[in-house]
């Protein structure tokens, strides 16, 4: 009996998706728990997997289409078994098929046998439309195909630097830019369409990933901001860093600065724990462990993988799992659930040579912390002037669930473990 497929709600607060690409076509099997497309949703592009095994018999939502949670989007059972025409309850009419339509009719001793040779046909259309090299499919990440696609660049045409040579986003952005100097038109070309671009300029479409940034913002600057400001002495963080540094294992992460800050942080959150908390409306929810989210840039957009039980973790361990969530962030293989359950947030633009900002909410989180680079500063120390490493920390707080003197007494823990990170053991 043939088995519905419907798109699942990967996530809180998923109402929809869109469908990338499928990984398997019409008349091809597929094992249960195996990757059978792949979804664009608000937060994340990734790869779901079948839920039964079975061979594809129907798609019903093309690659492209926005799809409602719940809706039928392919049939899976027994090669060659009939399935409803109009399933019940559906909207099939939304979803085009994938296979593309017969342009003519094949004549009798024209038309392929029904069951293989058919289903090749439209698996060679499906193939065509990922890419296909010498006979195999080419390997890109989900972010990477989205972002060819958005910029018009073909895989064919770009080299991965991935594992076993898979495209990465890098690999686009190094494509988009190398571009329009190999295609550069003259320079009376150019100045022939300076006047016209200038007046026009340029639209750019959201990607769902800049809409749901934008979305989310609008609702976060609703929430009443205050924010709190404080400077720390890294001396002896530094100096921490480069024992640990030097003690790492060859292969293993190599810790850094924001590894150090999201131990002490996560340590500062469980003895201040209204700032370890949500705003639900009619209440604030503390948590009795730290998931600290990590702000991380990606093309045309921000993302927030979680660190879960940073408390319980060593530097080392945190090191680990930092370098493989921002990895899989920038080949666009993150799954929701690496996106959710965060109770705070650090945002480190120290790398950038900034040196403060004011970090918006990541609601329903209280509390997110902006943090500078280590600077060279002159102190007084003593009565004498003095030169010390300093690192500028503003930590952005819903009022509503938290005031300015617990902010305050959370903040300044934070500026004492990073003074004295033995305070922390």
């Amino acid at each position: 009996m043939a088995i519905e497929v419907t798109l699942p709600r990967l996530g809180q607060g998923m109402e929809s998706g869109t469908i990338v690409r499928w990984l398997k076509a019409e008349g091809e099997a597929v094992a249960r728990d195996e990757p059978l497309y792949e979804i664009d949703t608000e937060k994340v592009t990734q790869e779901v997997e079948s839920p039964v095994a079975g061979t594809v018999l129907r798609i019903l939502a093309s690659e492209g289409a926005e799809v409602p949670v719940g809706q039928l989007i392919a049939w899976i059972g027994e090669p060659g078994e009939a399935v409803p025409a109009e399933p019940d309850g559906s909207t099939r009419g939304a979803f085009a098929p994938v296979s593309a339509p017969v342009e003519e009719a094949p004549t009798a001793k024209e038309e392929p046998p029904r069951g293989q040779g058919r289903r090749a046909a439209e698996r060679a259309a499906a193939e065509v439309a990922v890419g296909i090299v010498d006979g195999e499919r080419i390997k890109a990440s989900p972010l990477a195909r989205r972002m060819a696609r958005e910029r018009g660049i073909e895989l064919t045409a770009i080299t991965g630097t991935g594992p076993d040579g898979r495209i990465v986003a890098e690999d686009v952005e190094r494509a988009a830019q190398a571009a329009p100097a190999a295609a550069a038109p003259a320079p009376e070309q150019v100045a022939a369409r300076v006047g016209a671009a200038a007046a026009e300029g340029e639209s750019i479409q959201l990607t769902s990933v800049r809409r749901t940034i934008a979305r989310r913002l609008t609702e976060a600057w609703q929430a009443p901001h205050f924010a709190v400001s404080m400077s720390a002495d890294m001396r002896r963080v530094i100096e921490l860093r480069e024992r640990l540094v030097g003690r790492t294992a060859e292969g293993a992460a190599r810790p850094t600065y924001s590894d150090v800050l999201t131990k002490l942080c996560a340590l500062s959150l469980l003895r201040h724990p209204d700032m370890n908390a949500h705003y639900l409306g009619d209440e604030v929810r503390r948590f009795a462990a730290a998931h600290v989210g990590i702000a991380v840039a990606i093309p045309n957009g921000l993302v927030v993988p979680v660190i879960r039980d940073a408390e319980r973790r060593s530097i080392a361990e945190i090191a680990d799992a930092r370098a493989d969530l921002v990895t899989r962030t920038r080949e666009g293989r993150l799954s929701t659930a690496d996106l959710e359950g965060g109770t705070f947030t650090i945002s480190n633009l120290g790398m950038y040579g900034v040196e403060s900002f004011f970090a918006v909410l990541n609601p329903p989180q209280v509390g997110i912390l902006a943090v500078g680079a280590i600077e060279d500063r002159v102190v007084a120390e003593g009565g004498e002037p003095v030169v010390r490493p300093r690192m500028e920390m503003t930590l952005s707080c819903d009022h509503r669930g938290v005031d300015g003197a617990t902010a305050s007494e959370f903040l300044r823990t934070l500026k004492e473990l990073l003074e004295e990170p033995a305070l922390a053991l």
